[in-house]
């Protein structure tokens, strides 16, 4: 008897979280909400339903921002699985916005589940959302200002968040990074933190870029390999037409959308929560690492061959030049390429993605 009762619990405990969503993306975890200014509807993944009046609900949430292809199931359900391995599961929000495409161009940049458009939606292009630009139509709303909503969103539908923890993988860490010193400031008594994984550039608050080095020796960036290199960081010698310092890789001719000035948002970058994670295998044009859609501009091979080396240059710049706040965490994940759930579902991945609350 006691067995069939164990097991009817453990059955209807299976189904109360699947039924929540705590399992896989579906329908029902789909949820909306109307942007500012007439910009139309967002939706977004969520792991359980609305409350607003709960004031017990979850007290942390991680935010998952999916890559090019919009792969905002794929992208929920790697958050889902950190979650769950991490044992937080039960107490935490787990969200993933989806930045959705005119139907034209969709078909560029959507995996075969992604949810199509539907009338009234705020609308994007492939390459549109992940520099922040605004979104299409007779409204436009800028796609950070769009990620600024949905913080709000989130705070007045689940009111007992106090941290948020945003994730961006690859595009979406692309986007995530460029949007942190334009961000507005977060809803009230939530506190922010970011994590950066394995994005294809990055953008630098100075003018200045990497230069290999074996010693005092300057050296082309093949010879470092996967690490074995420092760094110096100088004015590149280019052509007027790299543009290196441009937005979205730097902060020059930064486009009028933007709420700061490059220095005001340099400042902010310094002064936000942040850490890193990187693939350690995502560091050649072998397969896994996705290397025909990496972007391979002037001015992003001047940040680094590939995704790796890219990111520890990043690093070694704000710890030369930037001088952030805080100390900030780079974390080299094991046996991983350019994949999602095997990053953020690593054991090297969880004291970054479920630290403290600042």
């Amino acid at each position: 008897m006691w067995l069939t009762v164990l097991w009817l619990t453990a059955s209807g405990a299976l189904a109360a979280e699947r039924g929540h969503c705590g399992r896989q993306a579906g329908p029902q975890c789909l949820h909306s909400f109307a942007l500012p200014a007439g910009a139309g509807q967002m939706h977004y993944y969520a792991s359980r339903a609305p409350r607003p009046g709960d004031p017990h609900g979850p007290q942390t949430a991680l935010l998952i921002l999916h890559g090019h292809p919009r792969d905002v199931g794929r992208s929920f359900e790697a958050g889902l699985q950190a979650a769950r391995a991490a044992g937080r599961l039960p107490r935490t929000l787990v969200v993933a916005p989806l930045y959705q495409v005119a139907p034209a161009q969709a078909g560029r940049c959507s995996m075969p589940d992604t949810p199509g458009a539907q009338p009234g939606d705020a609308l994007w292009s492939c390459a549109g959302w992940l520099a922040g630009a605004p979104s299409l139509g007779a409204h436009p709303l800028g796609a950070f200002a769009a990620l600024d909503a949905l913080l709000g969103e989130l705070a007045r539908q689940w009111p007992s968040l106090r941290s948020v923890t945003l994730v961006g993988f690859s595009a979406g860490a692309q986007m995530l990074q460029h949007s942190i010193g334009f961000a507005a400031d977060p809803p009230a008594g939530v506190a922010l933190r970011y994590v950066i994984a394995d994005p294809g550039s990055w953008l630098y608050f100075d003018p200045v870029r990497p230069v290999p080095l074996r010693g005092e020796r300057t050296v082309p960036w093949e010879a470092c390999g996967t690490g074995g290199c420092t760094w110096r960081f100088d004015v590149p010698a280019t052509s007027p037409a790299c543009a290196y310092d441009h937005w979205k890789y730097g902060t020059q001719s930064l486009p009028g959308y933007l709420p700061r000035t490059g220095a005001q948002a340099r400042a902010h970058y310094a002064a936000a929560q942040v850490d890193y994670l990187e693939g350690a295998l995502d560091s050649s044009a072998d397969k896994g690492t996705f290397y025909p859609i990496l972007d391979k501009s002037c001015a992003a091979m001047l940040q680094g061959p590939f995704r790796l080396q890219r990111g520890l240059a990043y690093a070694a710049y704000e710890q030369a030049v930037l001088k952030p706040r805080t100390p900030r965490r780079m974390v080299i994940v094991p046996g991983c390429a350019h994949d999602v759930a095997c990053v953020l579902g690593a054991d090297a991945a969880r004291p970054v993605l479920f630290a403290p609350p600042p």
